[in-house]
C-alpha cells in the first residue's frame, strides 16, 4: 500500500510517528509530507526511519515538501489564498504519489493534501482513503483543520469521548498516542 503522512513540527509530528510505529511494512514505501518551512519534522522522519530500518530491512520512504498553507496568526484572507496556492502544489504531488491512504492529525498543511486526493478521486485517476486522528490536545473543540476534513475524511478518529458526543460521524478510540 502506498502511504502518505502529513506531518507539521511539534506535537502533531511526534504523534504521527508514534501511529506509524505501530504499522506494518505492507505500508511502504512511505511518503511524508509537510511545510517547506519545516525543518525540526526533517529531523525527527529521518530519527524515525533509521530506527525502523533496524526492523525491517527493505523499508523504504520519501521526504516531500509543500507551501505552508496557513501560518500562525496569518488573517484569513490571506489564509485563502495561501491554502490555494498549497493545493495547486499538492496536485502533481499527489498525482505522482497516487496514494491508497493519507493519514494525518492536524496540521494545516493537510487541509490542501487532502484535498488534492479527493479532487483525483473525482477525476477518477485514484482514490485515496483519508483517515484523520485530531490530536489529543483537542479536549473540547475540533482543529480547524479537523472542522474542514470531518466531512471529507473517511475515518475522523478522536481521541475524547466528548468530541465524540458532538461529532457523532467520529471514532473514539480512547488515546492512541
Amino acid at each position: 500500500l502506498t502511504a502518505v503522512y502529513v506531518i507539521f513540527t511539534g506535537g502533531h509530528t511526534t504523534e504521527i510517528l508514534r501511529l506509524l510505529s505501530c504499522l506494518s511494512e505492507s505500508y511502504s514505501p512511505r511518503h511524508y509530507v509537510f511545510a517547506d518551512s519545516d525543518e525540526m519534522s526533517e529531523a525527527k522522519i529521518r530519527s524515525f526511519e533509521q530506527k525502523r530500518a533496524e526492523t525491517f530491512s527493505n523499508s523504504q520512504f520519501t521526504l516531500d515538501r509543500i507551501p505552508r498553507s496557513r501560518e500562525v496568526r496569518q488573517s484569513w484572507t490571506s489564509s485563502v489564498v495561501t491554502t490555494l496556492y498549497s493545493i495547486l502544489y499538492s496536485l502533481p504531488l499527489t498525482y505522482k504519489l497516487k496514494p491508497d491512504l493519507i493519514l494525518c492529525n492536524g496540521p494545516g498543511t493537510c487541509v490542501p493534501v487532502c484535498i488534492s486526493a479527493l479532487l483525483l478521486g473525482l477525476l477518477g485517476i485514484k482514490r485515496a482513503i483519508i483517515v484523520y486522528v485530531e490530536s489529543i490536545c483537542r479536549v473540547e473543540t475540533l482543529s480547524l483543520s479537523g472542522k474542514i476534513l470531518y466531512y471529507f475524511s473517511d475515518y475522523f478518529i478522536v481521541q475524547w469521548p466528548d468530541l465524540k458526543e458532538k461529532y457523532p460521524k467520529s471514532v473514539y478510540l480512547g488515546r492512541i498516542v
